[in-house]
């Protein structure tokens, strides 16, 4: 199908929580020739909604403008980071077999063509380059240490955290991807801005172009906030960070081969309290899964002692029945597990049989 230019901004745009900066993404559109994307992934266990389908569906939203789409297996990133035991060869097969082979089912699962992806392995783009490396120092250098300690919470880490000293390079190392990729659009989800902005801040200084970065939403496990009800002077945004979607916190997750009876539980389970939109995970997933593959609105089926069918356009009109008490927890959960468990189903048929099926039990062997 062939954009407009507002088209494409509006296809690159939706469902994002920020772009920085706007007038630069404009520009990029309008360029007319490919536009280089990049998203980087760590290596850290089973690919659950946030990764395989909230971010993919950006990645194919990209594609779909026009731009060239690179997935970034951040292997070297995953062992500082101490995932999958530190085992840089067990690293690389799960980065080249699962997870490479779940992303690519999950594109096309999401209408996208394989032959648009490019992956690249961190270790092969690092292997006798010695232009990265020089990138690194140069990044550093125009860095401070406390600007570097703030930065780690793109690991899951606290800036006050006591960490080995190999956890401060990885910011360094994530704003020196982009460059080495020759990325004009940085993606990730909000939880990894401050590695943009760092390579944003720091692409003049050594001559390099200042990408635009791009932004998407980070959805909610399906844990309870710690403290309910927030306080009034609660940091939504840092509440939102902890709370999100997360491969450690496997009971607040729904990964793309979980049978169905798991899908069920799991969301049957979750924190959904009556009325309450904020920080409500299952409303979330109505909102980030549902509705951006349902543009003519979903319809809710339920008993008739609970008001029958409910027909509803978009996420709003659900936030809104669901605020007025028009729309009971646990028949917003049955449809959101319902949905969950045909959706997947290709994904869990994929990694059934064959190789795919080989490469699953690889990683489950590796984190069991």
């Amino acid at each position: 199908m062939a954009y407009s230019l507002e088209q494409k901004k509006e296809l690159i745009a939706r469902h994002t929580e920020e772009i920085i900066a706007e007038e630069d993404l404009e520009k990029l559109v309008a360029r007319g020739k490919s536009v280089k994307h990049y998203i980087g992934f760590e290596i850290s266990g089973e690919i659950h909604l946030g990764t395989g389908i909230a971010a993919m569906q950006k990645v194919k939203d990209v594609a779909d403008a026009g731009f060239s789409p690179t997935i970034f297996l951040a292997d070297w990133h995953t062992w500082i980071n101490d995932k999958l035991g530190g085992d840089r060869n067990a690293i690389k097969q799960i980065a080249n077999g699962y997870f490479k082979e779940g992303l690519s089912a999950c594109f096309r699962l999401l209408g996208g063509n394989l032959e648009q992806l490019t992956f690249v392995l961190g270790s092969d783009l690092y292997h006798e380059n010695d232009a990265y490396w020089e990138t690194v120092i140069g990044i550093a250098k125009h860095t401070t240490l406390n600007r570097v300690k703030r930065s780690i919470s793109i690991l899951g880490r606290e800036a006050k955290e006591e960490v080995d000293f190999a956890k401060l390079i990885y910011p360094v190392m994530q704003a020196a991807d982009i460059f080495a990729l020759d990325v004009d659009l940085a993606h990730a989800g909000m939880d990894q801005r401050k590695a943009h902005v760092i390579a944003r801040d720091v692409a003049g200084k050594i001559g390099k172009e200042k990408p635009v970065a791009l932004h998407h939403h980070l959805l909610l496990g399906l844990g309870k906030p710690p403290i309910w009800p927030l306080p009034a002077d609660a940091d939504r945004e840092t509440v939102w960070e902890s709370l999100k979607m997360s491969k450690s916190k496997p009971e607040s997750a729904v990964f793309i081969t979980d049978e169905p009876q798991t899908i069920r539980d799991k969301v049957m389970g979750a924190f959904c309290p009556p009325r309450e939109v904020l920080f409500n995970p299952i409303l979330d997933w109505a909102e980030h899964i549902i509705f951006p593959r349902e543009e003519q609105g979903i319809v809710i089926k339920r008993k008739e002692s609970h008001g029958g069918e409910l027909a509803l356009r978009n996420a709003d009109e659900l936030k809104e029945a669901y605020q007025n008490g028009a729309l009971h927890p646990e028949d917003l959960k049955i449809f959101v597990a319902d949905y969950l468990i045909n959706f997947l189903a290709p994904l869990r048929d994929h990694f059934s049989s064959g190789a795919p099926k080989e490469m699953f039990e690889d990683l489950k062997r590796l984190i069991s």
